[in-house]
């Protein structure tokens, strides 16, 4: 039996179309390890995709190809898009949207008629984040492939109607489908589930006003042999789990919050009614991820009090994710015995408050982990060593590790240690033997210092574990473990530097954005550049201060203050950042708290070199108080041609024209996010911006321009780009006002998630957790 969470993506044979062909893989779903090959890499071919959608508007009408042209591109052979085999094109077609593959490309010709409705393109299909898809084209494509989809990921259509959604009933072969973020009443998920006899998998939201009482019988006996539920509560609810009798998988994710928007507070009492027997005999892994909230706690020991009385027998993954502190009950005490008793995991994530001066460990079995999360907790890097790795236990099999917030898991005592003193390189030395094959580490939110001793910086032992695929790592944890004597000492704080793109430079630097003009890429003598360098396949990077925290922080407040960074991240500044543009497949990068970065002329490194570069997420960088580093920026966005994702967090940011014009020539941006404390913006250049950048859907901006002048952006901006853009969502709100929580709340979860919090995402959950 497959794992219940790991998947390889693998090859089907047997694809419509052809008998001589073996079929290519099924589309890459979001989010999977192995969603591209081992390595995630993009098609070679995938570039070539504007020829197919190019030629689909001349060919609207429904014309097909002439038998001219027809003849032509075949005499023209492997120099057209259609000399190319069937299973390559299959391939290159998996990249288009579905909307655009069945209802344009599929009309260009007769050729491409057929291969765009082969069973490995339809089977599978994915709106998610195509916000392109209006209410009409989700519609049409229902219509002309409704019966032929198995598996339909819709999360996060939140710009969709109630009545659109409606349309998957036709969708009757469905197996799996993802309506997360989309908007369903009770009365609406039962006419839709009513229909889908065969669906095993589900993923919904359950928000405020939803009755389960409504659900009809149709609709329950669906959900009775629903696999696997994936289930987002808005409210103090069961939802559909007591329906799902057959239960295997079971994600919680609790976004409840503690008051209403007239200020009444929320019980976690659940609905009257309700049944509160979910059925968990048969599953095998049960997560469940709490947002900020006393409420969330509170509902979902609910749900882990069934556990408690009888802990299911094929259980091989536990994960419960809680910020700040989660008491242990006597009923949760009682369930983690029955586990260390009864059953052998796989996966294992719990509350820092369970495990801290805990034996647990000690008595918990694993049978070939593959996922670890000891996040915020107070593990000495001994007890990991005793209670886990058993001295030096072979743990192969682990893929993904988290050990963010665990300031002492690298040091052999909690007790006598200091936060900022060395690591033992030999704890880490074991960790990074016993686990060979990670794919997946986090080190950030600690400070992990590294002594004098020869080849056991923290950055040459990690070097070793060459099957990262994402790292994120403490800011001083990379500096070398002395000063360097090709750096210069970072001048103080009094020098006066320029806001955004000022004509005044800091007194003494050098203002050259691009390193590499002129002269060859320098080889600086790092152990963060020998680390990189050990990584060539390494897609996913943060870089955040040990003592960083956003200043825009979940259902609450804004922060006024931060912490000092670490006195050790002084030393790494722009040549470790241009360390970074050796990672040729870097897809995700984030940089925050790097008081030493002086010119940020190593992120034109990065813009040149990390052409697959999807999302840049940038915050505090340099001196506080001063932006230093937007001429680079400006030459980095240059080069940004796949750049998707931008969120920028700088105090004191001036985002004027020169900033949105060189943020324009980012042609594929889809997503804006401005975090500045005491920051300005010029409407007239954000305006401007949005009409040159088509693909831009979201722009939130939280800077400390007056409440009027936000509104006023914020209504000009829907104002003008909603109609052409349905999944619009624009947020232009101060920084500091005492409303900020409850415009939050009406952010779509998807975005709010991804890009508008920040956090360190790697190896935040299980791989292929979902989907």
């Amino acid at each position: 039996m497959p794992h219940p969470i790991w998947r390889p993506h693998r090859v089907h044979p047997g694809a419509s179309g052809s008998t001589s062909r073996r079929a290519p893989q099924p589309r890459p779903l979001p989010g999977s390890l192995w969603s591209c090959g081992s390595a995630g890499f993009e098609h070679p071919y995938a570039g070539r995709l504007g020829d197919c959608e190019a030629a689909a508007p001349a060919a609207s009408s429904g014309e097909d190809m002439s038998s001219e042209e027809e003849a032509a591109a075949e005499a023209a052979g492997d120099t057209h898009l259609l000399g190319f085999s069937d299973e390559i094109l299959l391939h290159i077609l998996s990249h288009v949207p579905s909307t655009d593959l069945v209802l344009s490309v599929r009309r260009t010709c007769r050729k491409l008629a057929a291969l765009c409705l082969d069973k490995s393109l339809v089977h599978t299909v994915l709106l998610q984040k195509d916000y392109r898809a209006s209410e009409e084209k989700v519609k049409q494509l229902v219509k002309e492939i409704g019966r032929e989809i198995q598996q339909l990921n819709m999360a996060g259509c939140y710009w969709l109607s109630g009545s659109t959604i409606e349309h998957v009933a036709r969708c009757h072969s469905l197996v799996k489908v993802n309506l997360s973020g989309c908007h369903l009443t009770s009365l609406r998920l039962s006419k839709v589930l009513s229909a889908l006899q065969h669906l095993r998998s589900l993923a919904i939201d359950v928000s405020p006003g939803f009755d389960a009482s409504q659900l009809s019988s149709e609709c329950k006996a669906t959900l009775s042999r629903v696999q696997e539920l994936k289930q987002t509560l808005f409210t103090p609810s069961y939802g559909v789990v007591p329906c799902c009798a057959s239960l295997q998988k079971l994600l919680l994710y609790f976004e409840i919050l503690d008051r209403t928007r007239e200020g009444a507070v929320l019980s976690g009492q659940l609905m009257v009614g309700q049944s509160n027997v979910p059925h968990y005999q048969n599953l095998r892994v049960f997560y469940a991820r709490l947002a900020p909230g006393y409420i969330n706690q509170e509902v979902v020991r609910l749900y882990l009090a069934v556990l408690s009385d009888r802990t299911p027998e094929n259980l091989h993954a536990f994960l419960i994710s809680v910020p700040g502190s989660f008491a242990e009950s006597g009923a949760t005490k009682n369930l983690l015995d029955s586990m260390a008793r009864n059953v052998a995991l796989d996966a294992l994530q719990l509350p820092k408050s369970w495990l801290n001066g805990s034996t647990l460990l000690q008595h918990m079995k694993f049978n070939n982990p593959f996922y670890f999360s000891f996040s915020r907790c107070s593990l000495s890097g001994g007890h990991l060593i005793q209670r886990l790795i058993n001295g030096g236990k072979d743990l192969r099999s682990l893929a993904s590790l988290n050990l963010s917030g665990c300031v002492h898991c690298l040091s052999a005592d909690s007790l006598l240690r200091k936060a900022e003193d060395d690591i033992d390189s030999s704890i880490l030395e074991t960790l990074v033997e016993s686990c060979c094959n990670l794919h997946h580490l986090n080190l950030s939110a600690a400070h992990h210092h590294s002594s004098d001793g020869l080849g056991r910086h923290l950055c040459q032992l990690l070097a070793r574990l060459c099957h990262l695929r994402s790292l994120s790592l403490p800011v001083c944890s990379v500096a070398d473990s002395a000063p360097r004597p090709d750096r210069a000492p970072a001048p103080p704080a009094m020098h006066a530097v320029p806001r955004g793109f000022g004509k005044k430079v800091r007194i003494g630097v050098q203002t050259c954005p691009n390193p590499f003009v002129g002269q060859s890429a320098p080889q600086p003598a790092s152990v963060f550049w020998s680390l990189l360098k050990k990584l060539p396949f390494l897609e996913h990077l943060e870089l955040i201060g040990s003592n960083f925290s956003s200043a825009m922080p979940r259902n609450e407040p804004a922060i006024r203050n931060s912490l000092p960074p670490c006195s050790r991240a002084q030393n790494v500044g722009d040549s470790e950042v241009a360390a970074i543009g050796q990672l040729t497949f870097l897809r995700h990068l984030t940089l925050a708290q790097l008081p030493g970065m002086l010119t940020g002329s190593g992120l034109v490194s990065i813009g040149l070199q990390c052409q697959h570069l999807q999302s840049l997420s940038l915050a505090n960088l340099g001196m506080m108080g001063k932006v230093v580093y937007m001429p680079a920026l400006a030459d980095m966005l240059k080069h940004c041609k796949r750049l998707k994702d931008l969120r920028l967090e700088q105090p004191y940011f001036n985002a004027n024209a020169q900033f949105f014009q060189a943020l324009g020539q980012c042609s594929s941006l889809q997503r804006l996010c401005l975090v500045s404390r005491s920051g300005t913006l010029q409407p007239d250049a954000v305006l401007a911006f949005m009409a040159r950048c088509l693909q831009v859907i979201m722009c939130h901006m939280f800077t400390g321009e007056s409440l009027t002048t936000c509104k006023s952006l914020q209504q000009s901006l829907l104002r003008s780009f909603q109609a052409e853009r349905p999944a619009l969502n624009v947020v232009i709100f101060p920084l500091l006002h005492e409303g900020l929580t409850d415009v939050i709340r009406d952010v779509p979860m998807l975005h709010l998630d991804e890009i508008t919090l920040f956090k360190s995402r790697v190896a935040e959950e299980p791989p292929n957790l979902w989907w």
